[in-house]
């Protein structure tokens, strides 16, 4: 899957997953599922965009992202229970991928720029 394609999913599932999210106090019968469809989407993106170099923050904050990714289709489970858990587990992720994306566009741009520096001139 490439990058536009990732981008595309990631944006449909994230408006998906608000709206359902707000869906759920007007109608309660379909909107479980909306939520679990656009958890998993989000988390099939997130999970599917890995980090292979030897940057250390930009590992931890892999690692962090994959727990946000984790966290969603957990909490659709605890909305198919019906406890309001789920209204944690969502806020926890949403805080995750809000500091990773941020700060990994930050060190992924210090990295490119710290390549670039370290190339010798010709």
């Amino acid at each position: 899957m490439n990058n536009k394609t990732k981008n595309i999913l990631f944006y449909i599932c994230s408006t998906l997953l608000v709206i359902s999210a707000v869906l759920f106090y007007i109608e309660k019968v379909y909107t479980p599922y909306l939520y679990a469809i656009a958890g998993a989407g989000v988390a099939v993106v997130l999970l599917a965009s890995p980090y292979n170099g030897e940057n250390i923050r930009l590992k931890r904050l892999n690692i962090q992202q994959s727990i946000a990714a984790i966290l969603l289709p957990l909490s659709s489970y605890f909305m198919f229970k019906g406890s309001n858990e789920w209204y944690v587990l969502l806020l926890v992720s949403a805080v995750l991928i809000l500091y990773t994306s941020f700060v990994r566009d930050y060190e992924l741009k210090k990295e490119r720029e710290n390549g670039e520096n370290n190339k010798p001139s010709e």
